[in-house]
């Protein structure tokens, strides 16, 4: 089985390691990850050809610009944006959404819930469209 395409958008390393290991380790989907750590290294990855993601996971508090900025500019109509952020604001989940997220999941504390959370979105939304 081809691996899943995941673009990442996440500034803080312990996150983004922890989700790469999850990805690796607990994912039943095998998982290519490729990884930015902010907006505008986001925008430059998608706008190039090589970056085919089939899932993009993408973290509001972001340096350079911000996840809403990367939502406000990036409307791909075949690749599914879920914005993964520890934000508890309704106003941050209901912007994401109208900006086009197909999904805001707030980032669970627990570990074993942030594993089932980023299992989840794999398994929801990134499907091969070969």
């Amino acid at each position: 089985m081809k691996p899943s395409e995941v673009l990442l958008v996440e500034d803080n390393a312990g996150d983004a390691l922890l989700i790469a290991q999850v990805l690796a380790e607990d994912s039943t989907i095998p998982v290519h990850l490729q990884h930015a750590r902010d907006g505008m290294e986001a925008l430059l990855m998608l706008a190039n050809s090589d970056t085919k993601p089939d899932l993009v996971i993408l973290d509001l508090n972001v340096p350079n610009l911000s996840g809403c900025a990367v939502l406000e500019q990036y409307h791909p109509k075949d690749v599914p944006v879920v914005v993964f952020s520890s934000s508890w604001n309704e106003a941050d989940r209901r912007r994401s959404l109208e900006l086009g997220a197909q999904e805001f999941i707030r980032k669970p504390m627990h570990l074993q819930a942030f594993k089932d959370a980023v299992c989840g979105m794999v398994k929801k939304w990134a499907v091969r469209r070969d």
